[in-house]
């Protein structure tokens, strides 16, 4: 079974409205690597196109594959031939690659070709939506997480808390509260801020490292911030999305993870439990289905992406090129719900992306919204109509963007 992917995004258009120029040499390298595999003979050849490449162009994409495959003795055949090659036309936020997985029998190869990285357009609209991003905080220091209230910012920094205040003048420090582990900070520290239960009105709680801070977004008195952090070995929520889960059966209970904070992921206890064990992860979110059931979407320490879902684990495709974090967009548009992560490995210049989950695989929803910077968090916000994204840029300052999506 051979599958090529290609990865890249809006600008892959104008590359195959000249297929038999810009896909010569690309094309004629796959197919040498692919007879080298393969040998003379015969195979079965099928596209399918999960892409925004108009479907217009398939043909002339495959015109081109079949004349090189032919050129190396390889002449395609109908359903009796052994060998199939299952040509699959998909999109990445990063980078344009030929990914092709040869099978004879039950043997099977991978042959590759690298088409380069990809400058991201901003301005080219997807079929489906588009995503739109906004700053709304901006510091020198690093920021892990933020959360906002009733004209009140929480800010998680690796060593400190900070209460920020509205002001016409932007967001203005109001209190800094030290965070002083006794278990130190990973080298690379994470945080998690939440609203707080129902009964603890305006109030919040943030996981950092193996700290927990509890406190509310505004001042009981002038001056004063009621706000404490202390050493916990307390799950961290993971997801408290009434949307995700209402959609699911409309439950609205908190899902939590032990996180090993020497390690920096969760574990992959997580509480309550779920009926299946999971591996340790780095990022999780709750998935609605219309069956009635929510699922847990969850990012592996080994870069899978699987599925939890009615007590079995199972991988997602389409996830190649995302980067460790993810979080759940309830727009409305299409599906309803969306995915937005960021593309893999770091890049002076990263990307966001929405994608849909109907089944087992990840399926392009926007086209990429480039992002000024490298994304080093991702969040749903509490009402789950948004996201926060956290990016540090060039000069090693970090903003926090809201990122919303325009139905089109």
């Amino acid at each position: 079974m051979c599958f090529l992917m290609i990865l890249g995004g809006a600008v892959l258009k104008p590359l195959f409205a000249a297929a038999p120029v810009a896909w010569e040499q690309p094309a004629a390298e796959l197919a040498g690597q692919i007879a080298a595999i393969l040998g003379p003979g015969q195979a079965r050849l099928t596209i399918r196109n999960l892409s925004t490449i108009p479907n217009d162009e398939i043909p002339a994409i495959r015109q081109l594959l079949t004349q090189n495959l032919k050129a190396h003795g390889i002449s395609i055949a109908g359903a009796e031939s052994a060998n199939t090659i299952r040509v699959t036309l998909s999109e990445s936020a990063r980078e344009r690659i030929l990914v092709a997985e040869v099978g004879e029998g039950d043997r099977m190869q991978v042959a590759m070709v690298d088409l380069g990285p990809v400058r991201l357009p901003t301005t080219v609209p997807a079929a489906g939506l588009m995503l739109r991003s906004q700053q709304i905080f901006a510091e020198g220091e690093r920021v892990l997480a933020v959360l906002e209230s009733s004209g009140w910012l929480v800010v998680v920094e690796p060593e400190a808390l900070v209460q920020y205040g509205k002001s016409n003048d932007g967001w203005k420090e109001q209190k800094r509260l030290a965070v002083d582990s006794k278990r130190g900070m990973a080298r690379d520290p994470r945080s998690i801020i939440v609203p707080a239960p129902i009964d603890r009105l305006d109030g919040f709680d943030a996981f950092d490292g193996a700290a927990k801070c509890s406190g509310v977004f505004g001042m009981t008195e002038p001056g004063e911030w009621p706000a404490q952090c202390a050493d916990s070995d307390d799950p961290w929520v993971i997801a408290n999305e009434a949307g995700a889960q209402g959609a699911a059966g409309g439950s609205t209970a908190e899902l939590k993870a032990f996180y090993n904070a020497a390690r920096n992921y969760f574990t992959g206890v997580v509480t309550p439990s779920i009926g299946v064990d999971l591996p340790s992860f780095y990022s999780a979110a709750l998935i609605p289905r219309s069956a009635g059931n929510g699922a847990l979407l969850i990012g592996g320490i080994d870069g899978k992406v699987q599925l939890a879902e009615n007590g079995m684990l199972k991988p997602v495709a389409g996830t190649r090129d995302w980067g460790s974090d993810f979080a759940v967009l309830h727009s409305g548009c299409g599906a309803g719900t969306q995915i937005i992560a960021s593309g893999s490995g770091e890049a002076v210049n990263d990307s966001l992306r929405a994608y849909e989950l109907p089944a087992l695989e990840a399926m392009p929803a926007s086209a990429p919204l480039a992002v000024d910077g490298t994304v080093t968090a991702l969040w749903t916000a509490p009402d789950g109509k948004s996201i926060f994204a956290v990016v540090r840029n060039a000069a090693n300052q970090y903003e926090v963007d809201r990122v919303t999506a325009l139905c089109n």
